[in-house]
């Protein structure tokens, strides 16, 4: 057997206050709030994710927001950047963009594209780079429009422990491509049109530490349940511990440690979001998980209220 993911399903990080975040991801970078629930294993704590105007696989970065926890480190074992793609043309937009809210921005050269170099309010490193690939976003929100807007994953920078563990990973196990070397990097890419091209930084940096800031782990896209069956007993017989099927409501999961200490999971792209609210609603209310329905006023009185706000 041989198996080859499309690319990225999705990214989870850990941030800070929650309204801090919805403003940067909405109100800067024009994400749509696509679901806003709890961490199915700590539902004290949100779990918010942002993506597309539909929230498709490969627009999705989640994340758990822990007000005042302590800062992490970026280091080894975690995605050192996080990659968004724009449309050709659209990059002098977001470079005014983040002059406008005053966003820190290094324009840099990679593989013979552009790339924006900034951070989130919280710490997580962030860029942005046009290419053709991936269809159009057409959500529009302040002066973010369809024209310009973030269209979802251009794939992600690794920092990996153990390099050449990684990238043997990456090649002989999840199918992706090795196609070129620049520097200290070694890009590989997958076969979908959005997140589909990983960096790896090819030597270790030193160790990262989980905490605000920093990304708590990968995934992968699987395109349906038995797809994601096969890919467990695949990487099972690769020598890799991995988990049982754990139900997230959006997706099914899977997960393991691969050797450069970097968390993977495979997710499957179904059902989506729009199963438990309307397409045109997603996002606008707290939606929990069956088994926590009966704790809702418990549930809301803990967790911070925030805004989806136009920034512009």
């Amino acid at each position: 057997m041989s198996k080859k993911t499309m690319g990225i399903h999705h990214i989870t990080a850990i941030v800070g206050h929650p309204q801090e975040n919805v403003d940067f991801y909405a109100g800067v970078l024009g994400l749509r709030l696509v679901k806003q629930t709890v961490n199915f294993d700590d539902p004290g704590t949100y779990h918010l994710y942002f993506g597309n105007e539909g929230g498709k696989p490969g627009t999705i970065i989640t994340f758990f927001p822990w007000p005042g926890a302590q800062q992490g480190i970026i280091g080894d074992g975690q995605v050192g950047i996080t990659s968004y793609v724009v449309p050709k043309g659209a990059l002098g937009f977001w470079e005014k963009r983040l002059e406008k809210f005053k966003v820190p921005f290094t324009k840099i050269e990679r593989f013979g594209e552009d790339y924006l170099e900034f951070d989130d309010t919280h710490g997580l490193h962030l860029e942005i780079v046009e290419r053709e690939e991936g269809e159009t976003n057409t959500w529009t929100f302040g002066d973010v429009t369809p024209e310009v807007a973030i269209k979802g994953f251009g794939g992600a920078t690794l920092l990996s422990s153990q390099p050449e563990k990684t990238a043997e990973l990456l090649e002989k196990v999840m199918g992706l491509e090795l196609v070129g070397k620049e520097g200290d990097l070694a890009r590989f890419r997958s076969s979908g049109d959005i997140g589909n091209v990983i960096d790896l930084k090819l030597t270790p940096t030193g160790r990262g530490a989980m905490g605000v800031g920093t990304v708590h782990h990968i995934a992968w896209r699987a395109i349906d349940d038995q797809d994601q069956l096969d890919w467990q007993q695949y990487v099972a017989s690769n020598g890799y511990g991995v988990t049982p099927v754990r139900d997230r409501n959006y997706f099914n999961a899977i997960y393991f440690r691969e050797h450069g200490e970097i968390l993977f999971e495979i997710a499957t792209d179904p059902p989506g979001f729009a199963h438990d609210e309307s397409h045109e609603t997603m996002g606008e209310k707290l939606m929990l998980p069956e088994q926590y329905e009966q704790y809702r006023g418990q549930i809301e009185r803990r967790l911070l209220p925030f805004d989806v706000r136009e920034l512009d």
